[in-house]
């Protein structure tokens, strides 16, 4: 365990922007002076060939792929060629990409899914897409799950009844968030030409029978003389349900401003509102100038009780510094940008990742791992979500920074000087060039 942990903990310590090729043949004479050292890396680089999609590094180690493979793919995740020599044991894998889902059509919109069965390291989060048209409506529903919702293109208009009868109706703007409980019954509507969002609900295993529960589905599976006596009208009133149900279906025009519904029962507001205008936040720059991180849960949003999140900007080039989370898995969506994960298990078994947009990934509860911006010149952003009441993370450097410097120092056979430098202070994103 110890030696394990020497090997990730080191990950801080080096200049985290280059991989640095283990023993060569070039190198094997002695230790070499930094001006050979600069004039030789160039060689040892030029010899890898995964950025031309083949399993080759810096030693000559691997040989080219003859058989079938997926170029394109080859090219996208160099560290699934081994580009990463710090990596080791076996790791299952902890990606999927929206990409490889089935996506399903509707008049008005579409829909598409990453359940357990595409992603089976992810127990706590199952992750959707989902696009209207204007005036297209995601149909009256339920779940046996709660529903979390982020919207990142158009604007909608979200309805919700709690079992108090108490109601809500809200339009939502790019960046805001929803939150329906489990049970609570909803519906949505897109408000202008396109609306699409993610969704996220807090079971890998979403897509199981007795999970979604929508309203027109249950009425045509009713004996019509049951409706007409639940509702007290003639049977004839339900000779035109849609069969089968029709999950999406183009609605009517939205009404402007937002319906005023008069209800005895009391509105859904205060600490018991299904929305959270994150829109209308500002957001500050994050511990080490690297970008923003936006946490979104219970402690600002007092509904979100079982779905924690943070919506996270990172610079090209930076850092989100080496970290874990004590309290649950970290499930991911990428929305923009191309980045690299490192994710550590323990007993010397790490694998390293790459996302671009589009991508969903799970860090499995308390492993350790690092996000950094691959992209010369993008932003990244992505979307943290954890089952959990509250966003938490314990940093690497913050906890050797806190510990007596030298048991720090002699754990990882560096000098003191080194541990004196540690900050004490999270550095949640680190911009390219700063240390941590």
């Amino acid at each position: 365990m110890k030696t394990s942990m020497i090997s990730w903990l080191f990950l801080s310590i080096l200049d985290y922007s280059v991989a640095r090729p283990t023993a060569d043949p070039l190198l094997e004479s002695g230790r070499l002076s930094d001006a050979a050292d600069k004039h030789l890396r160039p060689v040892l680089e030029k010899r890898q060939q995964f950025e031309q999609g083949q399993p080759i590094n810096a030693k000559g180690n691997g040989a080219p792929i003859t058989g079938g493979t997926n170029r394109y793919l080859d090219l996208q995740n160099p560290d699934n060629l081994g580009a990463q020599s710090t990596d080791g044991g076996a790791v299952p894998n902890l990606k999927w990409s929206f990409s490889d889902s089935k996506t399903r059509l509707f008049p008005g919109g579409w829909v598409r899914e990453q359940v357990i069965t595409d992603l089976p390291a992810s127990h706590d989060i199952a992750g959707a897409q989902l696009h209207l048209t204007k005036g297209a409506v995601r149909e009256l529903h339920w779940h046996r799950t709660a529903e979390w919702g982020y919207l990142y293109d158009g604007k909608v208009r979200i309805s919700a009844v709690d079992e108090n009868g108490e109601h809500q109706v809200d339009d939502l703007e790019v960046g805001d968030i929803w939150y329906f409980p489990k049970g609570q019954a909803h519906t949505i509507q897109g408000l202008a030409d396109s609306n699409e969002w993610l969704l996220a609900f807090d079971d890998g295993n979403f897509g199981a029978l007795g999970t979604t529960f929508n309203v027109d589905d249950w009425i045509a599976h009713t004996p019509k003389s049951i409706l007409a006596k639940n509702f007290g009208v003639n049977e004839s009133l339900f000779d035109n349900l849609p069969s089968p149900n029709p999950y999406i279906y183009r609605g009517p025009e939205p009404s402007t401003p937002e319906p005023d519904i008069r209800n005895p029962n009391g509105e859904l507001q205060g600490n018991s509102s299904y929305t959270y205008h994150l829109s209308q936040q500002t957001i500050t720059p994050a511990p080490g100038r690297g970008g923003t991180i936006a946490v979104v849960d219970s402690r600002n949003f007092p509904i979100a009780k079982t779905i924690a999140s943070a919506v996270v900007t990172l610079e090209p080039g930076g850092l989100r510094e080496l970290h874990w989370h004590p309290n649950a898995e970290e499930w991911l969506y990428f929305h923009r940008g191309q980045a690299r994960a490192t994710v550590f298990l323990g007993s010397a078994t790490a694998r390293t990742f790459d996302f671009s947009a589009g991508d969903t990934a799970v860090f499995p509860d308390n492993s350790g791992h690092y996000v950094e911006n691959t992209s010369k010149n993008e932003t990244l952003v992505w979307i943290e979500l954890y089952k959990s009441e509250r966003v938490a993370d314990v940093s690497l450097s913050q906890w050797l920074a806190l510990t007596p410097q030298d048991i720090v120092a002699s754990t990882l056979k560096i000098p003191l000087e080194v541990v004196k430098g540690l900050k004490k202070e999270k550095q949640l994103l680190l911009k390219k060039g700063v240390s941590g």
